[in-house]
């Protein structure tokens, strides 16, 4: 067994072409000790979710590859999807697993950014645990205005970013050709974060745009004609949400980042976002995880949806499965999903 587990997980903006998915990929794969544990791509935010994970320096290494592989074959000023974005590997997060601190995988995302700002020459923002300043830390803040507007903050130009979160860590400071082609690519440390999706039977988003202003952390914006603004919580602790169409399925999602699956468990955001389209007069249909997700927190979802006093994990994770509705897209192979089980089988 390995005795030092790194996940890392890029997400690299590109999920239509399989040719140049497959490419950018396949440079993670050539990494000896690197597993590639998950691919899914998703046409509807043109973007692919990787998980890579095993020892430290191999994973840092298949990361430095993808990214090298991905400023190469993705242009970023062709791409549209409707996910936010900033560049070509939109995020990289290291996520400590077994035997590694976070503080160690911040210093992985240091070396990395740092490596990827110098040999690709491209520009690289540190973020979560790995933020060189506390305004630094939320991928939000580093990716608002997103991929079109990043040229006139690079070029000093107006914007409504404050100075501290402005202009990347490494790589060039000024706009140029490999800026416009790349984006920015942002790489850091984090704790698991559960990319959850909740399908809502509707084709336009409406509602699932007013569910996801909802129940994200941030909750909603006032704004009074005067200019003054306010803000109202949202309902569920440590997420991110908005709605989006998923036009492939004739349906809309409401997208959450589960930043604390502890707090906000997948079947209490689930059923949150399920009783607001009742009241719209729509349905949850079922949902939809992104990456993979640890075991704790398909047991803690399929103890509620599972009869009381199922206790074998097996069960539980069927009971999770069904309950969440985590098939209704495409299958979902718990084996291949769940962290430990995924890692396990890589690592045997």
């Amino acid at each position: 067994m390995v005795a030092t587990i790194v996940e890392c997980v890029p997400n690299i903006s590109e999920g239509i072409d399989t040719e140049k998915i497959e490419l950018i990929v396949q440079a993670a794969r050539n990494v000896s000790g690197c597993a590639v544990l998950g691919v899914e791509a998703d046409a509807d935010y043109n973007r692919t979710v990787i998980t890579l994970a095993g020892e430290p320096e191999p994973v840092s290494e298949g990361a430095f590859e993808l990214i090298k592989a991905a400023t190469k074959h993705i242009d970023m000023r062709l791409h549209k999807g409707e996910h936010p974005r900033l560049g070509a590997v939109d995020v990289c997060p290291f996520v400590p697993l077994q035997g590694i601190t976070m503080e160690q995988c911040s210093e992985l995302a240091k070396k990395l950014a740092n490596r990827v700002g110098s040999e690709c020459e491209v520009p690289t923002f540190l973020y979560g645990f790995a933020a060189t300043h506390d305004d630094r830390k939320l991928l939000s803040t580093l990716r608002k205005e997103q991929y079109e507007g990043l040229q006139a903050r690079m070029s000093g130009g107006e914007t409504s970013h404050l100075d501290t979160t402005r202009l990347p860590d490494f790589g060039p400071m000024a706009w140029n050709e490999n800026c416009a082609r790349s984006g920015g690519i942002t790489i850091g440390s984090r704790t698991i974060l559960v990319a959850y999706n909740v399908n809502i039977d509707e084709s336009d988003a409406i509602v699932a745009k007013k569910i996801g202003s909802l129940v994200r952390s941030t909750g909603r914006l006032l704004k009074q004609s005067d200019g003054r603004r306010t803000r109202i919580p949202g309902m569920l602790p440590m997420v991110q949400g908005m709605g989006v169409t998923l036009e492939s399925h004739g349906i809309s999602q409401v997208s959450m980042n589960l930043r604390d699956v502890v707090a906000c468990p997948m079947h209490i955001a689930f059923e949150a976002c399920k009783s607001i389209a009742a009241d719209h007069q729509t349905s949850a249909t079922g949902s939809e995880l992104v990456g993979l997700v640890p075991l704790s927190a398909m047991l803690d979802s399929g103890k509620w949806y599972a009869p009381e006093g199922v206790t074998d994990e097996k069960e539980l994770v069927l009971a999770a499965i069904e309950g969440l509705g985590l098939s209704q897209l495409s299958p979902f192979e718990a084996k291949d999903r769940i962290i430990e089980w995924a890692v396990a089988k890589a690592v045997e």
